[in-house]
């Protein structure tokens, strides 16, 4: 037996669970104002990478506008969305008021989108997230967002 074949056999005792769980997330700021510009969002991304690698948060892709933010993360076992949401979004804008970033006081909106991604699809998001900026030339957030809505079938209410 090879050491690999025989590392895996000594594994198998130690209930270990294995996951990978692709999830494209995306919010905006509060009336989606116009904040992440050009001096404040490699910053903001930055800070987002480090703050979600301390937190043991897999961060794949991240980019945005103006107005809005898209990631792609790979969930743990021991990680919900709406936590990593929360960790993200609050302490994202906690950094960027603490140090005064923007003019006015920065906020995220409270709703955000979170779809799961199939392992055959990563590439196409990670390319989506990736040009943010040609993509949002045909296609404002504002209809973006719409077609979120009816391609997810997610409920307006």
């Amino acid at each position: 037996m090879s050491k690999t074949n025989r590392d895996l056999s000594q594994n198998e005792g130690n209930n270990m669970s294995y996951l990978k769980i692709w999830i494209h997330l995306a919010w905006s700021t509060k009336k989606r104002n116009l904040l992440i510009t050009g001096n404040i969002k490699k910053p903001l991304i930055n800070h987002i990478l480090e703050n979600a690698h301390s937190k043991e948060i897999y961060i794949d892709s991240i980019n945005g506008m103006a107005d809005h933010i898209h990631i792609l993360i790979s969930l743990s076992t021991s990680q919900t969305i709406s936590k990593i949401v929360q960790l993200i979004k609050g302490e994202s804008s906690n950094w960027i008021n603490r140090n005064k970033m923007t003019d006015q006081k920065f906020q995220w909106q409270e709703n955000y989108f979170a779809v799961s991604v199939s392992e055959s699809f990563v590439q196409k998001v990670r390319n989506y997230i990736k040009n943010q900026k040609s993509h949002h030339q045909r296609l404002p957030y504002s209809a973006e967002y719409d077609e979120f809505i009816s391609k997810y079938n997610f409920d307006k209410g």
